[in-house]
């Protein structure tokens, strides 16, 4: 396996939280429209150098951000630039073309892909888990919360830290006499979508009254852009709880509860406990799905697969032959370090059905 130093990982994801400013909880807004986007500088191809532009997802952007790095030193030729704006900007801004190619925790929809008329391929590269994070003084670990508990907090029904509910499940934690500080994301979220699939599944009047998506009115707390920035405010603010990719909760050594899955079993968002999750997703034709409440013994409740989102057709046979090689080199050699950064290497069987999708990138 190829082992990336930890002092190296956080550096990568303190850099991001830096990008993201630290005072990060700011109410923002919840469209993730183009008026939201960072914008990008066309990409192009000139003499030997291959310029490559894609934007969304923060959930998988420290390993992007390392392959696309790595990757200069297989093809030096090659530049890619990826701007972690969220899932729906970089969603818009393919739909938009004013990107090469466009990172999501969430596949597109057919009426989105209906929008692109040089055609879509969706292409699975990693997966993870989503942890629930805090920050309570004096407890940096052991916290359970059950499902119930869990969409009680989020919909502001349960607003103290010291509720009779979250003490009975945890008897043995001295709880501090703390208001619950409810963290959501601002921007559009692949993150939030994976996050409300889960309530809405295990909770059907969070399904019908709030809903899914990767952005939506909350009943309860104040907005946060990106993974950074949630993380950012698990770090520096007594009685949060938010929800971030896990990567980002094990380098920050940020503090993460044990949740309630489907068997009754409080499970940590671990490498296996996810795996064993991701497991019972099975990729159908056009590689879209989601299992928002996983059923195995052990399985930590909340995963999701991430997808780059390509054209089937592009102007320049330059960038679509660059991309294609990028693509597979991180489906093949990458996901060693993916494993290695925490994230959830794909199935062979899975890295076979990408390697498939990949041929459809045409010029």
């Amino acid at each position: 396996m190829v082992q990336l130093p930890r002092c190296r990982r956080r550096e990568m994801l303190l850099s991001l939280l830096a990008a993201a400013g630290l005072s990060a909880c700011q109410q923002g807004s919840r469209s993730g429209q183009a008026g939201d986007a960072v914008p990008v500088a066309d990409s192009q191809s000139s003499g030997e150098i291959v310029l490559i532009n894609g934007a969304g997802a923060t959930f998988p952007a420290p390993l992007y951000l390392r392959w696309f790095s790595d990757y200069r030193q297989v093809d030096p030729k090659v530049e890619i630039n990826f701007q972690p704006v969220g899932s729906a900007t970089g969603i818009r801004q393919f739909i938009d073309q004013t990107v090469d190619f466009a990172a999501s925790d969430v596949a597109m929809t057919d009426a989105e892909i209906a929008e692109v008329k040089r055609g879509v391929v969706m292409i699975p590269m990693t997966a993870g888990s989503i942890a629930v994070g805090y920050n309570l003084p004096g407890i940096r670990s052991g916290l359970k919360l059950s499902r119930s508990v869990l969409v009680q907090i989020f919909r502001g029904q349960i607003t103290q830290w010291r509720d009779p509910q979250i003490l009975a499940l945890n008897p043995d934690l001295e709880l501090p006499d703390l208001p619950i500080a409810v963290c959501y994301r601002s921007d559009g979220s692949g993150t939030t979508d994976t996050f409300t699939r889960h309530l809405a599944a295990i909770d059907p009047a969070w399904a019908a009254e709030i809903g899914v998506g990767m952005s939506l009115e909350w009943p309860v707390g104040i907005g946060v852009k990106g993974n950074e920035g949630m993380s950012a405010q698990m770090l520096y603010s007594e009685g949060v709880i938010g929800y971030v990719e896990s990567v980002y909760a094990r380098d920050l050594d940020l503090s993460v509860a044990a949740l309630e899955n489907r068997r009754g079993e409080f499970v940590l968002p671990t490498p296996a406990a996810s795996a064993l999750a991701l497991s019972e997703i099975e990729l159908p034709e056009n590689l879209r799905a989601f299992e928002p409440d996983p059923s195995g013994a052990g399985a930590y409740p909340i995963v999701t697969y991430t997808w780059i989102l390509a054209y089937r057709q592009y102007r320049d046979p330059a960038i679509a032959t660059a991309l294609r090689a990028v693509l597979r080199w991180a489906l093949s050699e990458g996901q060693a370090l993916a494993e290695a950064m925490g994230y959830l290497p794909l199935a062979e069987t899975v890295v076979a059905r990408s390697l498939e999708a990949l041929e459809l990138i045409q010029s």
